[in-house]
């Protein structure tokens, strides 16, 4: 049996890091503004939506005939979309994510991709629609309880140096968000994409990076340390590297946007020192089905 006092800091230390967390991801959703319209859709429903011109396949059931008869065209009456959907999302927790080059001014990409996960999470169950994680831990819900359940799971750090995107219990025709920095083994993540296309599943993909890991800006004698420690390279011209690292990084952004492209999914970039409303906007509207 754990001990009492042991056991209430242990509780302590995981619910100080809740509520900050929480409350910077429910300021951010807050900024995304929705009008009373923001997510419908055509489909089924009880409420008017829209009416449109009838198409070939349409059921004469669905004809009406009191707005056809103002002209000679024929209208359906579409109803609004009420079925909500299930999103399953994937933040990385990985070792690699808790880095920052600037710590006291940027943000860890860890810390961003929690953030921007959980109010995008938020902005869906605003809208009514059922958010979860990938696998069988935390399938989709509605409801605040469902984001505090989020909230707790983002919190959570990863032992492994890269963790792999999570791909089992993958709802069919369900829409995905997955968020890392992929810079490791893409096996796992090309497996992940795979079988969510078989299963008509359909995501945005958001590459996370510190500005640092995009510009290189070393020279001289320099140690490179991963932050689980299990890869440490010490050189003594890092200028010479740069070239040849600017070149891997571009080959994994075309392999990251081919597989998207291949699987129906969209791919965003994003950097730990630009604004986190911006990309929150960019994954709602693309989930929404915008484009980049």
């Amino acid at each position: 049996m754990i001990p009492s006092s042991a056991l209430r800091l242990r509780s302590e230390e995981e619910a100080s890091r809740l509520p900050p967390l929480l409350a910077r991801a429910e300021h951010l959703a807050g900024t995304v503004l929705l009008g009373d319209h923001g997510r419908r859709r055509a489909g089924l429903g009880d409420d008017f939506w829209q009416y449109r011109p009838a198409q070939h396949g349409d059921s004469r059931r669905m004809i009406d005939h009191r707005r056809s008869a103002r002209g000679d065209a024929q209208f359906v009456r579409e109803r609004e979309w009420q079925i909500a959907q299930s999103v399953m999302m994937w933040v990385d927790q990985g070792a690699s994510m808790r880095f920052s080059s600037a710590p006291d001014t940027i943000p860890t990409k860890a810390d961003r991709a929690r953030v921007l996960g959980l109010a995008t999470a938020i902005l869906l169950v605003r809208g009514g629609e059922r958010v979860g994680l990938t696998g069988t831990a935390l399938p989709p819900q509605r409801g605040n309880a469902q984001i505090l359940r989020l909230a707790d799971a983002f919190s959570q750090d990863s032992a492994v140096e890269y963790a792999p995107p999570e791909h089992r219990a993958m709802i069919p025709h369900a829409r995905a968000f997955f968020v890392s920095d992929f810079l490791g083994d893409m096996t796992d993540v090309r497996l992940a994409l795979t079988k969510a296309a078989d299963r008509g599943v359909r995501g945005v993909l958001l590459q996370v990076l510190d500005p640092i890991e995009e510009d290189f800006p070393f020279s001289g004698r320099t140690i490179f340390e991963s932050v689980g420690g299990s890869v440490v390279h010490e050189t003594l011209k890092a200028g010479d590297l740069r070239g040849r690292y600017i070149e891997r990084l571009a080959r994994r952004r075309d392999e990251l946007t081919q597989l998207c492209a291949a699987t129906g999914w969209q791919m965003g970039h994003h950097h730990t020192s630009q604004s986190a409303q911006s990309a929150l906007l960019w994954i709602y509207r693309a989930l929404d089905g915008g484009t980049q």
